[in-house]
Formats: structure tokens, sequence, C-alpha cells
């Protein structure tokens, strides 16, 4: 039995690679969800298998609610509340792990090698910061939790290292679990703490990073478990959370240690240099239709607004309508636009917009100086010019993507609103620049109209 356990596993691997590799396109990635979703299902088998397996009357509660729970989210839950829906199925694997820590503790009566103990206690503290961390990403999201948080460094630090002390003292002989639980409290405050205050293009970051913190904090309790499923699942999730959030620090110019105590967007609303007292130009349906009608290239900007009026449909149809006419139309994309990695190539792709029109930043800022109109909509962080020329703004050295240059930028937002990061955008003031105010997807197929109608 042994023998077929290991087989089912190196199978069960197998399609975790393979899925994880389909994911890279949108083309593949729903099959790639759906294969990496049946190497999951075969590593239970697997593991079920096992003569150790427990209470099974249990262990078909557990999944059945899990299942009652997770079906009904997963397909009901609208792009727009994506992120917050990742968020908070990752605190829950974080959660999962720290629990199967307490338990494997408790049961042991602190008598375990330090072979298994000292991955106990990493898996611990690892799995309490994510799960707590990532409520708190949650509400954040929700904008339930609103921005202003200011927690001294020093605090952080001192959970930390009181966290880490405990272990050392677990590790060192102690069988008290008041000690174990103080782990897990000081790890989980050390989690809220962390994200409380941050916001704006870094919560992308943290997302991901959390991300990681679950895969790594799994691969830790397979070790104590001498479980290789959950080593090989928990290091393939925390490898690939951690190179994506090194390459969306990397974009934003900034270190992971700034993303969490930095404290991006934690202050309120601010005014870029060069905002104060300046006017914006508003402009119609109609002007917006006969500029985008008679251009050559047009560069359609996405960010949050255009996933909160689910108006991507719409956008992919002007888009249809513009290319009939000759005009070449792509779409630049800002590695952190949105709420969570990817969030608008997942949108734009679910409007059935070819992936060779989404150009990454880097790819698409060269276009914008022969651009004749960057079309942004509910983007707003990503393109503010204040990242170049604001030293002191929470965004400064941040790369952005550079409508600015263009020869004409229509904004498409509901109102004068900060963004995420709670600051002003001098893009909105320049003489360039027009607004045209309302619910993006209703504005989108006001100028749809208007141009079919030229």
């Amino acid at each position: 039995m042994s023998d077929w356990i290991a087989a089912l596993y190196i199978v069960a691997f197998a399609f975790f690679i393979l899925g994880l590799h389909m994911l890279r396109g949108p083309r593949t990635a729903v099959r790639g969800n759906q294969v990496a979703a049946t190497g999951m299902a075969i590593a239970v088998v697997a593991t079920l298998l096992n003569d150790e397996v427990g209470d099974w009357i249990l262990i078909v509660l557990g999944v059945a609610i899990g299942t009652a729970v997770g079906i009904p989210a997963a397909r009901t839950v609208r792009m727009t509340a994506m992120p917050q829906m990742v968020a908070l199925f990752n605190g829950v694997g974080g959660g999962a792990v720290a629990l199967i820590s307490l338990v494997e503790f408790r049961d042991s009566g602190g008598d375990l090698a330090l072979r298994s103990l000292i991955p106990i206690l990493f898996a611990a503290i690892i799995g309490s910061i994510s799960f707590w961390g990532s409520n708190v990403a949650f509400l954040k999201l929700q904008e339930t939790l609103r921005r202003g948080f200011r927690i001294p460094k020093a605090v952080n630090a001192a959970l930390a290292l009181i966290a880490v002390a405990l272990a050392v003292v677990i590790a060192a002989g102690s069988d008290s679990q008041l000690l174990f639980w103080l782990i897990l409290i000081s790890a989980g405050a050390l989690g809220v703490l962390a994200v409380l205050p941050i916001g704006g293009a870094d919560m992308p970051v943290v997302i991901s990073t959390l991300n990681a913190f679950t895969g790594l904090s799994a691969a830790a309790a397979g070790v104590a478990l001498n479980n290789t499923a959950l080593i090989v699942a928990g290091m393939l999730v925390g490898a690939s959370g951690s190179i994506l959030t090194k390459q969306m620090a990397d974009a934003m110019n900034r270190s992971i240690g700034n993303v969490f105590f930095g404290g991006l967007g934690a202050g309120g609303p601010a005014l870029a240099a060069g905002t104060e007292g300046g006017t914006v130009r508003s402009t119609s349906a109609s002007d917006v239709a006969i500029q985008l009608s008679y251009a050559r290239l047009v560069v359609v900007v996405p960010g949050y607004g255009m996933a909160v009026a689910q108006a991507q449909r719409a956008v992919a149809d002007l888009a249809t309508e513009l290319e009939r006419r000759g005009v070449e139309v792509l779409y630049g994309i800002h590695p952190v636009a949105g709420r969570m990695p990817g969030h608008m190539n997942v949108l734009l792709a679910e409007a059935d917009v070819p992936y060779d029109k989404l150009k990454e930043m880097d790819d698409i800022n060269p276009e914008f100086p022969r651009t004749d109109v960057a079309l942004v909509i509910g983007a707003n962080d990503v393109t503010n010019p204040a990242a170049r020329t604001v030293p002191d703004s929470p965004i400064y050295g941040m790369p952005i993507l550079d409508v600015d240059k263009a020869g004409s930028v229509i904004v498409l937002k509901r109102s004068m609103n900060s963004g995420f990061a709670g600051i002003d955008n001098p893009l909105f003031y320049d003489e360039k620049t027009s607004l045209l105010f309302g619910d993006a997807k209703a504005s989108v197929g006001e100028v749809l109209a208007e141009v079919q109608a030229l």
C-alpha cells in the first residue's frame, strides 16, 4: 500500500507542476486550474489510504463543509471582489496550518524530536501571520477598514522577537501549551499590525507575500508530519508566490521591507505638486468618440474603476469597433493595477480581448509618445506623474504608465475622489487631459454608440 501511495503522490505532483505551467497564459489557465485540482484530488485520495488516518466521520464532515462553502463562493463572486476572496481563502490555508501545528504539539505533549518540533514552530508562526494578515487584507480590500493606521516599527519588531523567543524556549525543552498559544497570539498580532498600515498599490504585493507565507508554512507542516504532498504543494505555492512578490516589488522600484514598513497610502488624502487650485476639463461622449475614431493608435489603460463598473466587455466592444475603422488599439497593463496580481489580465481575458494586445508596462511605455489617445479607465495611482516629480509623495519612485506622454489623455472617472493611495493626480489637471465623468460601463457604451453613428 505504501508503494501505491507513493505512486499516487508522484502523479499528483506531476499534475501540480503541469497545472502551474498552464497558468502562464489565459488560453490554458482554465485547463491548468482543472489539471491542478485533479492533482489535489489524487493527493487527497492517496493521503486517505494511509493506515494512520483518524476519524473518517470528521474527515467527511470537513470535506462536506469545505465544499458547501467553497463552490458557491467561487461561482458567485464578482470579479471586483476576487481580490478579497483570494485574500480570504489564502488566510484559511494559513489558519489551517497553524491549527495543525497546535494539535500536533498538544497531542505529543511537547515530546517531539527537533526535526519535527522546529518545522511545527515555524509553521505555527508563519501560518498565524498569514491567517490574521490575510483577514486584515480582506477587510481593507472590502474597505471596511480605512486608511490612516500608523503602527510603530518597534511594535512589530517586538512581536516578532517575542514569537521567536517563545519558539526557542519550546525547542529548548519546554512542553508548555501556554507558550505555544502565546506564539500563535504574538504571531497573529504581528500579522494584523503589519498589514494594517498598508494600502494603495502595495496591496497586490501584500496578497502575494501572504500567499507565499501560507505555502511555506504548509511545506513546514509537511516536513513535521512526514507528508510528501504537503511538502511539494507548499513549496510550489511558496516558491511561485515569492517569485511573483519579488517581480512586483521590482516593478514598483521598492523592496519587500519597504512595502511592509513603508505603509504606502497609510496617510490621508494629499495634493500632489501643481494640483492645488488647478482646474479639470470635462468632455462629452461625442467628443471622445471623434478623438478615438480619427486616431491612429489608442492605448487603453484599465484600472480598478473598470472592474467596479464591470466595463471590460463594453471596452472590448469599443476596441473592436475602432479596429474596424483602422485604429490600432493596445492595452497598457501596470503590474499592480487593480487589487491583486493579474487582476486586469483576468478581466480582459474574460471579455475575450486577444492576449497579444495586452502590453506590460515596459513594453507599452515606449509606445506612448506615438499614441494619439490614451484612454484611462479608473487607473489612478499607476498613472500618477507625482511618482516621477514629487519627492515627498508616498508613491515617489514607483514606475508608472507614461500616459502623460500621449498626444491626448481621456480619463473615465465617477468623481474627483483620489485613488486607493489617497493622493491627488496632477494628470487630471494637465491641459491635454479631458475627464468623462460617470459610470465607466455606461460611459463606454455612450462613446461606442457615438462612434457607430459617425
